[in-house]
């Protein structure tokens, strides 16, 4: 299978030794996103809220530059440096995906890079 590596100006780009995304057959393997601001690769200002709602922002512009949306995520891996966050996710969460809703996992973790309060990375099968 050919493997395609995905870019677009209109998310943070990597800020280390990795990809915005891969493109493997069908099948795109989107690399985590923190709530990086595109134009100045700095955090979104405001409350976690604006973070989580950039990230999202984030995926869909790597899932478009790979011919895909949000609605062709199969699965959703959240990362969060307060649990007690969770209920803002799914909040935001509805304003980006309809139902069938991906196969998700929500984990808590000490720090994420650039201190931001939320990570996601994604799975998205095209055409699925």
């Amino acid at each position: 299978m050919t493997r395609k590596i995905i870019h677009t100006d209109n998310a943070p780009k990597a800020i280390g030794t990795y990809s915005q995304a891969v493109k493997i057959g069908d099948t795109v393997y989107l690399s985590g996103q923190i709530p990086l601001v595109p134009a100045t690769m700095e955090l979104v200002s405001g409350d976690v809220k604006a973070q989580i709602r950039r990230v999202f922002d984030n995926l869909k512009a790597v899932a478009e530059a790979a011919g895909g949306s949000l609605a062709e995520v199969a699965k959703l891996n959240v990362f969060l440096a307060d649990l007690a966050d969770f209920p803002l996710v799914n909040e935001v969460m509805a304003d980006y995906f309809r139902q069938p809703y991906p196969a998700r996992a929500a984990i808590g973790v000490a720090a994420l890079p650039k201190g931001a309060a939320v990570e996601m990375d994604a799975i998205m099968v095209l055409g699925g």
